[in-house]
């Protein structure tokens, strides 16, 4: 009897905690220090976690994957191969920002600089991919723009050039698209993440390697920008991509990829104080992604047997 009263009186206690508070937890008890964030199911697509994800902002590198995305679909439509050489131009060699150290007039493979922009975040091998494929890079934000209405980027989304830096940071360059900033939503670039490696899953395959290049190499070893891949100082499991971004307007920025099982993550963080709060955040997103994928699908009864459990005690 002392049993059933105690049981009683559990199951009572349990209906306040259910009223009281959220069940399953709710991802509202998260706060991202950053300006913006989105967590998303890549396979289903489902939202798990917005913050001012529809604010357009800039995106800094993080736009880069636009222009991997029309270098992949360049391939594979036969425009162009990996062992295609593309020659540097002036201002290809001369971009500022993170750069493979491309020289005017030497040619290199479409491969070689496909890894370097996607690995290293590399401008220089943005830009003349960029040129080589559109004849001009103002060609080729044309190109990125109507390929962000196709597949349903917001009507925020706007592409001003192929590396994501500052209008301010091309002015120089009379061959630059220099017109207007980038900007993307925390949404879109969740969006364009998932339609990149859907489309093209072996983009991983290069996304998830520490550096390019090599020491026999001309510009020697590229590290990767993305310091939550294995071996990287804020490693976590499954973690094989994608791409950061910094700008003095953008802050830093990061999109990330994990998988665990039958579950891939997309995270996007934009505009933290710090590069390494980028990675912290993401992680944070990742570990509420992956909590709610593990609670969701239980039944009713297994979460009140769960607390029925806590309010009964050992």
């Amino acid at each position: 009897m002392k049993r059933w009263v105690l049981l009683a009186a559990a199951i009572g206690v349990l209906l306040w905690m259910i009223r009281v508070t959220d069940w399953p937890l709710g991802h509202q008890s998260l706060k991202v220090e950053a300006k913006a964030a989105i967590l998303i199911d890549a396979n289903t697509g489902k939202t798990l976690f917005v913050q001012h994800a529809d604010m357009p902002l800039p995106p800094a590198s993080m736009s880069k994957m636009m222009t991997e995305l029309l270098v992949l679909e360049s391939v594979r439509a036969g425009r162009m191969n990996w062992d295609e050489q593309v020659t540097a131009s002036g201002y290809a060699s001369s971009v500022p920002g993170a750069g493979a150290g491309l020289n005017q007039g030497q040619s290199y493979s479409a491969r070689e600089l496909f890894e370097s922009m996607a690995v290293h975040s590399s401008n220089d091998a943005a830009v003349a991919l960029a040129e080589h494929i559109a004849g001009t890079e103002k060609r080729f934000v044309q190109l990125m723009n109507d390929r962000a209405k196709q597949i349903g980027l917001s009507d925020e989304a706007k592409f001003a050039n192929a590396t994501g830096l500052s209008s301010a940071d091309l002015a120089a360059f009379t061959e630059a698209a220099s017109s207007g900033e980038t900007s993307l939503t925390a949404r879109d670039v969740a969006l364009l993440a998932r339609y990149l490696i859907r489309s093209f899953p072996e983009v991983l395959t290069t996304t998830s390697r520490p550096a390019v290049g090599d020491t026999e190499s001309q510009n020697g070893v590229l590290r990767t920008t993305n310091l939550m891949l294995p071996g990287e100082r804020f490693a976590y499991p499954g973690s094989d991509g994608l791409k950061t971004g910094y700008t003095e307007r953008a802050g830093y920025c990061f999109t990330g990829t994990t998988v665990r099982g039958n579950t891939r993550l997309i995270a996007v963080v934009m505009g933290t104080d710090t590069a390494d709060e980028r990675f912290v955040e993401t992680e944070r997103l990742y570990e509420l992604g992956f909590g709610e994928k593990q609670s969701g699908g239980r039944s009713l009864a297994a979460g009140l047997s769960r607390r029925l459990k806590v309010a009964l005690g050992p």
